[in-house]
């Protein structure tokens, strides 16, 4: 346990560093440059998942609450709401990114590209529908989560020192399940249908130039690159999701969390948005170029 534990704190203090890093160099592409829309888009994503790291440190790591002079069902309430409402938005977030960048790249003669412009017009409305939705859609955690009362109830599924899930019916339990997967299934769907619709354009796209530009030029072509930023994205999310899914479903059905099995669960669920600002930055020739004359002027 404690092994595993010393593995979400290193994790979780990498994500929390890279995201900070990356939503400090996005906002000051927003703020003094002329950003990109896809810009926008990361921002957001960047900032979910800062503020997902940071709850979840929260969540998980309950210890902070002996130092809150806050009532624990508040705390409790508070950090998986906003939590799980960060869960939601990461996923939508990214598939916003994936079908952004499908229209993006689609040929003039597609269907897809009749939506160009109006994507591009639309994508704040679409940030504060995605916002507004899933604000709403998690507010029923704040009746279903609380502090853990410490008594003789063994319907309360404990799951950290201080909260625990309040015992429900199991077919309002199956109803939420059944609810928030055919979401996120529809969501996953959309993504994948999207990230196969890229692949294609790729494919056709270097079978088509292959004869006029070398294959190192059409590899280092900025859509293409940021293309297969985003199919990587939404390959790792996909994997890590259904991986974060089996337990999560698995706990909640049979109404019983394992300390070990929790712990793997934390750290599976934070895989993502770790490993997000690192290929974002890693792909972002802006940052490469930034931290390449950082550097310089060091040596």
């Amino acid at each position: 346990m404690s092994s595993l534990n010393h593995i979400f704190y290193f994790q979780n203090g990498i994500g929390i560093f890279a995201n900070v890093f990356l939503l400090l160099f996005y906002i000051f592409t927003i703020l003094y440059h002329r950003p990109k829309h896809m810009d926008l888009i990361s921002c957001q994503l960047t900032f979910i998942h800062t503020v997902m790291l940071l709850t979840g440190g929260v969540v998980w790591v309950t210890d902070i609450f002996e130092s809150q002079n806050i009532d624990n069902d508040i705390k409790c309430k508070t950090a998986f709401y906003i939590h799980r409402v960060m869960r939601g938005l990461s996923i939508c977030i990214t598939c916003l990114l994936s079908v952004f960048q499908a229209v993006t790249i689609s040929p003039s003669t597609s269907f897809l590209a009749n939506f160009k412009l109006k994507l591009k017009k639309y994508i704040i409305y679409a940030f504060f529908y995605i916002w507004s939705l899933t604000s709403s859609f998690y507010s029923y955690l704040i009746f279903y989560v609380g502090g853990f009362t410490n008594v003789s109830e063994t319907n309360q599924m404990k799951v950290t020192k201080y909260c625990s899930i309040l015992p429900t019916n199991y077919l309002i339990r199956a109803l939420n399940l059944t609810v928030t997967t055919s979401v996120d299934v529809f969501l996953v769907g959309v993504m994948l249908t999207t990230s196969a619709y890229m692949v294609i354009i790729l494919f056709r796209h270097q079978r088509q130039h292959k004869y006029l530009h070398s294959l190192s030029h059409s590899r280092s072509s900025p859509e293409k690159k940021a293309t297969q930023t985003i199919l990587l994205l939404v390959t790792f999310f996909v994997v890590m999701y259904w991986v974060d899914f089996i337990f999560t479903s698995t706990a909640v059905l049979i109404w019983m969390y394992d300390p070990v099995i929790l712990s793997v669960q934390k750290i599976v669920m934070n895989v993502y948005p770790t490993v997000t600002p690192l290929v974002q930055i890693s792909s972002d020739n802006r940052i490469i170029n930034i931290l390449k004359n950082i550097l310089s002027k060091y040596h």
